[in-house]
């Protein structure tokens, strides 16, 4: 039985599928076409933050909560000041997102919100089959992570994991123009740990225990964590809990792009747009869809070219050393913070560096793992 036929469904109204869809409705190329998104659900909860650094002012800077011009990086070795200009480093709360997207998709005809779950899309009949229905288009973006990401032992997986805490203090202990990015004072069992913490005023902070690990780990021990370091280092007895927020972030060198064809687009993180080294996301999915956008009017296939292969294979050595030597993190972050401007950093990793500069970045960091996992790479 033939279901809907749309000219261009997206499957996944997360990140990726809305900053997707509202691209497709701001420009007349794609005007008249049919566009179906299709989620499981598109209740909005309050569940996660992104934050990004960009120059000057961004499209989403109506909805940020707020931004920092002033940023710190302190661990057992370093203790660096970072003057972010001309960047500001931006927090934007999903909720905004989310609401902002789905009343300016839903203002247009052109577009559907279908809430099914895609189990199966057939590349021959281009079809997507669903719990309630089947639906047809001429094209599919998919955010979904193939089960053989799950299922390969072929290549490295990292997870960033993290739990915080919205605090609000009755004494005033936070600089509220300056966010930490990486606290690496408190880790935990000589993992690559730390606390970042973004500041809302002197009295209110997100402040997250992180961890960049090979394995996860129990909810007890974010919490002790947690409330070590407000205890030890922000020196608080009393504090108010205002919210909680809790994620898990893939880090790995998964060819995710390797499913990719002229009629199926893979986006998010089943397409591997987080980028591996970080976990950060928001900016590279509004550049890969500014690409895939390009592409489609050029007449090209939507991924062509959505990936630089020599950043592929710079986070895949890195990746490995993080997985063979995980105690080796709170090093590394070091030197890359302590030897490179802000500038150079944030260009490196926006993936917008000449060779030239990528060579001054890998020689800062330079360490003995670095060599082993170039070799075991290579293959990429």
């Amino acid at each position: 039985m033939l279901g809907p036929v749309y000219f261009y469904a997206i499957v996944g109204g997360g990140l990726a599928g809305l900053q997707l869809a509202l691209r497709l409705k701001e420009d007349v190329f794609f005007k008249g076409k049919k566009i179906a998104i299709i989620d499981p659900s598109f209740k909005i909860t309050r569940d996660k933050t992104w934050c990004f650094w960009e120059k000057g002012h961004g499209r989403w800077d109506a909805l940020i909560t707020t931004q920092w011009q002033k940023g710190k990086f302190i661990s057992n070795i370093a203790d660096e000041h970072l003057d972010l200009t001309p960047y500001s480093y931006k927090m934007l709360a999903s909720e905004r997102f989310f609401e902002y997207a789905l009343a300016e998709i839903t203002t247009s005809e052109d577009f559907i919100l279908i809430e099914d779950e895609i189990s199966e899309i057939d590349p021959v009949t281009m079809k997507a089959i669903g719990k309630n229905n089947t639906y047809n288009a001429t094209h599919f973006f998919d955010s979904r992570i193939p089960s053989e990401y799950y299922e390969t032992q072929d290549y490295t997986r990292i997870y960033q994991h993290f739990k915080g805490y919205h605090i609000k203090s009755e004494s005033p202990v936070f600089t509220p123009n300056q966010f930490t990015m990486m606290d690496f004072r408190l880790s935990y069992k000589n993992s690559t740990s730390f606390t970042y913490i973004l500041p809302f005023s002197e009295n209110e902070a997100l402040i997250e225990y992180t961890f960049f690990t090979p394995y996860l780990t129990e909810e007890t021990i974010y919490d002790e964590q947690l409330k070590k370091y407000i205890s030890e280092y922000l020196k608080l007895d009393t504090y108010e809990i205002l919210n909680e927020e809790q994620g898990i972030i893939p880090m790995t060198d998964f060819p995710f792009e390797k499913d990719n064809s002229a009629k199926i687009t893979k986006i998010g993180t089943g397409g591997g747009w987080v980028k591996a080294s970080t976990g950060y996301s928001f900016k590279h999915t509004e550049k890969k869809i500014s690409k895939i956008i390009k592409n489609i009017k050029s007449g090209h296939k939507p991924s062509k070219d959505l990936f630089l292969r020599k950043y592929k294979f710079y986070d895949a050595i890195f990746l490995d050393v993080l997985a063979r030597r995980n105690d080796k993190g709170e090093q590394i972050f070091s030197k890359f913070y302590q030897k490179n401007s802000v500038e150079e950093i944030f260009a490196y990793l926006d993936e917008e560096t000449p060779f030239n500069e990528d060579l001054k970045i890998m020689f800062s960091l330079f360490d003995p793992e670095f060599i082993i996992s170039f070799f075991r790479k290579f293959r990429l």
